[in-house]
């Protein structure tokens, strides 16, 4: 008896030491997928920093997402004192937006989820895009909500998925031009949330953009508004193709002005 006690014990011994390892090396896996992109801490003072700036939309609190190149959520973060004072649903559409940019841009172009608005309505260039890559809902939804926005959110780690098809998604190039993630903000009107976004990454020194579809070689993938009303269309024509509808004069014009990408 005491032999098969003695055998017990020692077959536990090797499962824990055997699980020990196993253990450190996922976190060590999930540190270094993340090599190289902002911090929680980094992520939340930078768009901390860009919230609190004119935006043109209501002024509210954001939440804000940073994917690495597969789609793996590595940061989240808001603004706000508690994870309440933003809108809960903002968190995911963070992330989303931060897969979108990620998911649809290349080494050679930078697409922003605003410059998808037109190109995935009806009779648009990339019409039915918006239905393809879905939510991971298990990511999206898992663990403590308390830890929603925290150091140790439950997304992180996990792909998220989803697409997003308005203001405030893009890709993030460091400083030799490679593309190394993405970055979605929410919280705001879709116009003010492009403000932020594009504030959020500047301050984060990852917006050095090879190109894009805006026109504007300053801001390649800046937000587009050459949307004109046409007759029975909700929507309207965008001239480019590319166009997002505007959302107040203000954020118009501080779209103009937003800083150069490097």
């Amino acid at each position: 008896m005491k032999a098969r006690y003695l055998v017990v014990l020692g077959a536990a011994g090797l499962c824990v030491m055997a699980s020990t390892p196993i253990a450190a090396d996922q976190s060590n896996e999930h540190s270094s997928e993340c090599s190289g992109l902002p911090t929680h801490a980094a992520l939340k003072s930078a768009l901390e920093q860009a919230r609190n700036t004119p935006n043109g939309g209501f002024n509210l609190d954001m939440w804000g997402t940073i994917v690495n190149r597969d789609g793996v959520v590595c940061a989240v973060a808001f603004t706000g004192g508690d994870r309440g004072d933003q809108w809960p649903g903002s968190r995911v559409i963070s992330a989303q937006k931060a897969n979108t940019g990620n998911a649809f841009s290349l080494p050679g172009l930078a697409l922003s989820t605003a410059n998808l608005f037109s190109a995935v309505s009806p009779g648009g260039s990339l019409y039915g895009l918006q239905h393809s890559n879905p939510v991971s809902t298990s990511v999206a939804y898992r663990g403590n909500a308390a830890n929603y926005g925290e150091a140790n959110d439950p997304m992180e780690g996990g792909k998220i998925g989803g697409i997003n098809v308005f203001g405030g998604g893009f890709a993030l190039y460091n400083r030799h031009g490679q593309i190394v993630g993405g970055l979605g903000v929410s919280g705001d009107s879709s116009c003010a949330d492009h403000n932020i976004g594009w504030k959020t990454r500047n301050i984060l020194r990852l917006d050095f953009v090879p190109g894009g579809v805006s026109g504007d070689p300053s801001r390649p993938d800046n937000i587009v508004y050459d949307i004109t009303s046409q007759t029975g269309q909700q929507e309207g024509t965008s001239a480019s193709g590319w166009g997002h509808p505007a959302c107040s004069a203000e954020a118009t014009a501080i779209a103009a002005t937003l800083p150069a990408t490097r």
